[in-house]
């Protein structure tokens, strides 16, 4: 088992690699961001920390091969990165560099657009090892290396490793699948527990079990992560974007995640907000304009009308009324504000179109996400995506949190004052 630090300051990486290898981790990674942030230097003192361990330096060598080979060779790595898809000569000259200093050659196939082909071709110009891997950025929309190893070990006689998102159901997969090497990162190294994750992998890969598919469909995955994580989660996955403004829970500690009905009504006029939830069906969240704060579109006789239908909430740009009566059933109800009056039911207006909400487009079909924190709308061509990078961003946190519980301030932990702009 190899640990991946992709990390960005040293002292951490050391702290958190000392956690993983006593879970039982074999091989140390020095990651690609953790090597664009400290350099050579990273490698030099992860080596002088654990002399005795195996230290891949994940160089992702696209280019001047021998150069950088030999540069992650002085610095203490045993294990040099070249890309796969890298040119033949960059590859080449990274071989041969390596025989010189005494290392090897791992070679990743990242976006290779022919892993499969690619593989017989690094092995015959003489790498080490070949790294099925799907990236950060792969794996968000759903892009898996599991498959794709399991064609490659067929056709290479050298060792293959795996990488992307693994834990400790899929590391025994893999090696049920012939995967030699199992390189994990975010699972251990964002853990709030890193000797505990560690260890799940290493008691997974030494006796591994058959896995099963969970038969989970797309969406119910989506929505499982989207319950699993806060709002705050998302945002931050979305590059600070997708909060309503204004929309404020009316009921606290109630989680709501759904699927878009939109409604466009004007000025309390509630015909359309009620005659959608006789569109709506279960799993969807009722979204509506009203373009007022003063007359509601939208109270008690409604959100009683939802429970049956199994609608997962309202969110209202606008007022609702009955608070009380609202308060006492069990659905997520978010708007700008309360009042006591309604206005008619005029009919204008209409449904299932592209509105404004909360100054944020939403949609039919969008994801809500709904939270004591608020209401984020997530575009549904993103929506998997946008749940794993939400999945990452809350082990981020928890691993913070961590450190801080630790003694650590969040600005020691984040090293603010390394990244701020001078």
């Amino acid at each position: 088992m190899q640990v991946a630090l992709d990390l960005l300051e040293t002292d951490r990486a050391i702290r958190i690699a000392t956690e993983a290898l006593e879970g039982g981790a074999d091989w140390i990674e020095a990651g690609t961001p953790l090597i664009k942030s400290d350099g050579m230097d990273a490698i030099r003192r992860l080596k002088t920390a654990f002399p005795e361990r195996t230290l891949v330096a994940d160089m992702k060598i696209a280019d001047t091969g021998a150069m950088e080979v030999e540069m992650a060779a002085k610095a203490g790595a045993d294990i040099v990165v070249v890309l796969g898809s890298a040119d033949d000569s960059t590859v080449l000259e990274a071989v041969r560099a390596a025989k010189k200093y005494g290392v090897r050659i791992m070679a990743d196939l990242i976006s290779s657009p022919e892993p499969v082909s690619r593989s017989k071709e690094l092995e015959r110009m003489g790498v080490d090892y070949i790294n099925v891997h799907a990236g950060i950025d792969q794996q968000m929309t759903g892009r898996d290396s599991l498959t794709i190893m399991k064609e490659v070990v067929k056709e290479v006689s050298i060792p293959v490793a795996v990488a992307g998102g693994l834990d400790a159901s899929s590391c025994a997969w893999a090696v049920n699948a012939g995967a030699r090497i199992v390189i994990v990162g975010g699972n251990i190294v964002r853990s709030s527990d890193v000797i505990s994750s560690a260890r799940a992998v290493r008691t997974s890969i030494d006796a591994p079990c058959s896995i099963s598919d969970s038969g989970k469909s797309r969406k119910d995955e989506i929505r499982d992560i989207f319950m699993s994580v806060s709002t705050p989660n998302i945002s931050d996955a979305m590059h600070r974007k997708g909060a309503m403004q204004d929309i404020f829970p009316m009921l606290s500690g109630k989680k709501m995640v759904g699927t878009a009905v939109t409604v466009q009504t004007f000025r309390g006029d509630w015909a359309k907000p009620v005659e959608a939830i006789d569109v709506a069906g279960r799993g969807d969240v009722i979204v509506i304009y009203n373009g007022s704060r003063h007359i509601a579109p939208w109270g008690g006789l409604a959100t009683q009308s939802c429970l049956g239908k199994g609608i997962a909430g309202v969110v209202v740009d606008g007022a609702v009324r009955d608070i009380d009566d609202i308060r006492k059933m069990d659905l997520p109800v978010f708007a700008t504000c309360h009042v006591p009056n309604a206005g008619e039911p005029k009919g204008f207006g209409e449904i299932n179109s592209e509105i404004v909400c909360g100054n944020q487009a939403v949609r039919p079909g969008d994801y809500i996400v709904g939270d004591d924190n608020g209401v984020v709308v997530i575009p549904r061509e993103r929506a998997y995506e946008i749940a794993r990078r939400a999945k990452e961003v809350e082990k981020t946190e928890q691993r913070l949190s961590e450190e801080i519980r630790r003694g650590a301030t969040l600005s020691e932990v984040m090293q603010l004052k390394k990244w701020e702009k001078h």
